[in-house]
C-alpha cells in the first residue's frame, strides 16, 4: 500500500482490503475510520462525525480515513469547506470503489490514486440449460475449500455467464445474489452461499 502524506481519494476494489494494507502503515492511534456501520452509503450523519473529528486538535499528524461505497450527494456537499480548508494536522483520505461516487468539485480539490486491480474472471464450466443437481454437486465439491475473494470471483462469472445465455432472472432472484455478496462480507462460509445462489438458478430451470 502506498504511503499516505496529504489529503487524498483512493479508488479501490475492496475497502476492507484497502484498510488491512493502510492501517500498519499509519502511526499508531493516528487515525480515524469513519463509516456507515448498517449499509455501504456515507451519509450526512457521517460527514457531520468527520467534521466534528477533524477539529479536535492534534499536535501529531491525524488521518481521518472516510469510508463507502457510495457517498451521498449532500454529505459530499457538507464536507466541501473542511475538505479545501483541512484543520492543522489533519489528512482526509477517502476510500471508494468508484471514482463516479465522488463528485467533481471534491475531485478538483483532492487527487485520487487509482488501486483498483483488474478482477480475475474464471469460466464456469457449466450450461444453465443442461444444468442438472449432478453438475451441480460436482461443481460445489470441486470448489468446497475456496475463500471468500474466490467465491465472489465465481458469483460475478455466474452472472457473466447467465448473461450470455439471455437467462432473465426475476428480482426475487437478483436479491439473492446481492444478499450472496453481503453475506461473504460478514464472512459466511463461501460454499453455503454458492449452493444457495445455484440451487435458486436450478430451481428456476424447474419452476
Amino acid at each position: 500500500m502506498t504511503n499516505i502524506n496529504s489529503s487524498s481519494i483512493l479508488i479501490v476494489n475492496n475497502i476492507d482490503e484497502t484498510l488491512s494494507g493502510l492501517i500498519p502503515s499509519l502511526p499508531q492511534h493516528s487515525y480515524r475510520i469513519i463509516r456507515n456501520e448498517e449499509k455501504d452509503d456515507f451519509l450526512t450523519a457521517q460527514a457531520q462525525q468527520v467534521i466534528k473529528e477533524s477539529y479536535i486538535s492534534s499536535n501529531e499528524t491525524k488521518y481521518i480515513l472516510l469510508c463507502g461505497n457510495s457517498f451521498r450527494v449532500e454529505a459530499q456537499n457538507s464536507l466541501l469547506k473542511v475538505l479545501e480548508e483541512p484543520p492543522r494536522n489533519i489528512v482526509f483520505v477517502i476510500i471508494t470503489t468508484s471514482k463516479s461516487n465522488i463528485l467533481p468539485t471534491i475531485l478538483s480539490r483532492m487527487p485520487h490514486k487509482y488501486l483498483k486491480s483488474k478482477i480475475e474472471r474464471v469460466d464456469i464450466d457449466f450450461d444453465f440449460f443442461r444444468m442438472d443437481l449432478k453438475s451441480l454437486y460436482q461443481f460445489l465439491k470441486d470448489n468446497q475449500k475456496i475463500g471468500k475473494k474466490e467465491a465472489k470471483v465465481i458469483i460475478e462469472s455466474v452472472m457473466l455467464k447467465i448473461n450470455s445465455q439471455k437467462i432473465k432472472l426475476t428480482q426475487k432472484e437478483l436479491d439473492v445474489f446481492s444478499n450472496g455478496i453481503k453475506l461473504l462480507e460478514l464472512n459466511s462460509r463461501p460454499i453455503n452461499i454458492l449452493t444457495t445462489l445455484l440451487l435458486t438458478i436450478i430451481h428456476r430451470k424447474y419452476r
